[in-house]
């Protein structure tokens, strides 16, 4: 039986993936899970250097953190037909954020990115706030936690030709 020649999807360069990672602000993050992956999605930050997340103080999620905080996180991005796309895994631990100054100076990026993409407040929710809640409590309540990826070990970004 003759096997049809492999045709490998290209990869991505670093700073082709580092403007995907800028660009978005939606991904997904796997955790061990028990038996199964548990896969929650998550809105981020970016400064370059880590990503940030929000995360709520109750959920599997936090269970799962606890258990072993390595994790993968994918960002993607694609054309609605599917004829172009982009995605990045990146393989690492999150760490919980404590400095306050740090967390304050995340909280800022996130109430920015929320007003600078003009984001519907209903995403207040998954932060753990109320949609009636001024965007700005994001900065003066604690009702989140907030988690850095770190000791990154592997990023694998792939992409199809031609510009999204």
């Amino acid at each position: 039986m003759k096997i049809a020649n492999v045709v490998k999807i290209p990869g991505m360069k670093k700073v082709e993936y580092d403007r995907l990672i800028e660009d978005e602000h939606v991904c997904r993050i796997a955790f061990k899970g028990d038996k199964y992956p548990y896969v929650a999605p998550f809105v981020y930050v970016f400064d370059g250097k880590f990503m940030y997340f929000l995360s709520t103080k109750y959920g599997k999620k936090i269970r799962h953190f606890e258990q072993d905080p390595h994790v993968s996180v994918e960002v993607e991005r694609y054309a609605p037909d599917l004829s172009r796309y982009q995605f990045v895994t990146l393989r690492g631990k999150l760490v919980e954020v404590s400095n306050p100054d740090e967390k304050r100076a995340i909280r800022e990026r996130f109430m920015n990115l929320i007003k600078g993409k003009n984001l519907s407040k209903n995403i207040m929710t998954a932060l753990g706030h109320s949609p009636q809640d001024p965007i700005e409590s994001i900065v003066e309540e604690e009702r989140s936690l907030i988690w850095k990826l770190a000791e990154v070990e592997k990023i694998v970004g792939l992409k199809s030709e031609g510009e999204i």
